[in-house]
């Protein structure tokens, strides 16, 4: 009885989210290859995913990306080389890496992008950071300082690199190697 009881309380105590994984990506990227065959592969493993074309007609984007984030257990932020050229991709980390810190899992994944390049802002992230700076108003300097933590923070954890697609693909059955 007391083992009924206490998986009873465990059960209404878990935190049961809509979506098993939402995936940030930057569209001009990667939405027509690897973000397509991504999200693919997680429907046939009957895993309840968000991607951006769940948004409905008519809603208030932001509002809905926001609560589509608090509503995942698992992210997998697909950084390419354009993904910081995107305000909302930045936004979309900045609500993720809160999550992470309630205990929601973050995977990265490093789409023909060095780590490195995320981690420390170089290369076509620098030059994003940079561009993005320069509109004076638009993003203060608050806002640019909670975008470079969230992507050094999120490059920091372990995730998976477009070297090893080989790997991806058979673990997502995405097809042969490209």
């Amino acid at each position: 009885m007391d083992m009924a009881s206490s998986s009873s309380q465990a059960a209404t105590t878990v935190d049961l989210k809509k979506y098993d994984v939402f995936i940030s990506f930057r569209g001009d990227d990667t939405r027509v290859g690897f973000t397509s065959h991504l999200h693919a592969a997680l429907k046939r493993s009957y895993l309840e995913t968000y991607i951006d074309y769940r948004i409905t007609k008519g809603n208030h984007v932001w509002s809905e990306l926001v609560e589509a984030i608090k509503d995942s257990s698992l992210f997998l932020v697909v950084f390419s080389e354009n993904y910081a050229s995107s305000t909302w991709c930045l936004n979309e980390l900045v609500e993720i890496m809160k999550c992470h810190k309630n205990g929601q899992v973050v995977i990265p994944v490093f789409y023909q992008i060095e780590p490195s390049h995320v981690r420390k802002q170089t290369g076509s992230y620098g030059t994003a950071l940079a561009k993005h700076k320069m509109q004076a108003g638009k993003n203060d300097d608050h806002k640019m300082q909670n975008w470079k933590n969230a992507l050094s923070q999120a490059a920091n954890l372990s995730g998976f690199h477009s070297t090893a697609f080989g790997y991806f693909s058979t673990l997502f059955s995405l097809g042969p190697k490209e």
